[in-house]
């Protein structure tokens, strides 16, 4: 398995497109049942290519990430060759993960408390998988608006 199997949650609200799936290879309703209970390795082997199938299509399309804590921010932007990095790190007694935290954050990102640093570097491993292990550490796919803004005020 490249990357790691969907949750239940996330198989319920991909559920037709298991069930489309499943039908590619000629797999029926009632022949998904009778695999899972007499072929459950079968069964769990099919939920791991769809996984997948579904993580690579997912992670394809990513072209930001960002993950917060209190006091710092990491912004990513995945082109196709190297990754983008804008580290920002306040230290001042704010909480990013709030609301008012974040709203001062962007109100006075040139703040004395505020330090910014950016760098790039080609990816390590291929480019999905650094995706991939980024977000299992936590960090949400997002539409790049914030490291657009910080990219632009640091040039």
């Amino acid at each position: 398995m490249k990357y790691r199997q969907l949750t239940k949650e996330q198989f319920e609200s991909l559920h037709q497109e298991f069930a489309l799936f499943l039908a590619s290879q000629s797999i029926d309703v009632k022949e998904w049942k009778t695999i899972k209970e007499e072929q459950p390795n079968v069964a769990e082997e099919e939920l791991n290519v769809f996984s997948d199938v579904v993580w690579d299509d997912v992670l394809t399309k990513t072209n930001y990430i960002e993950h917060f804590s209190e006091k710092s921010a990491n912004l990513f932007k995945c082109d196709e060759n190297e990754i983008h990095r804008i580290a920002i790190k306040i230290s001042w007694d704010i909480n990013l993960l709030e609301q008012k935290g974040f709203e001062w954050l962007m109100q006075n990102p040139m703040d004395n408390s505020v330090e910014i640093f950016k760098g790039s570097k080609p990816y390590h491993l291929e480019r999905n998988q650094e995706i991939f292990d980024l977000i299992e550490k936590g960090s949400s796919i997002s539409k790049g608006e914030i490291f657009e803004y910080f990219s632009q005020l640091i040039g």
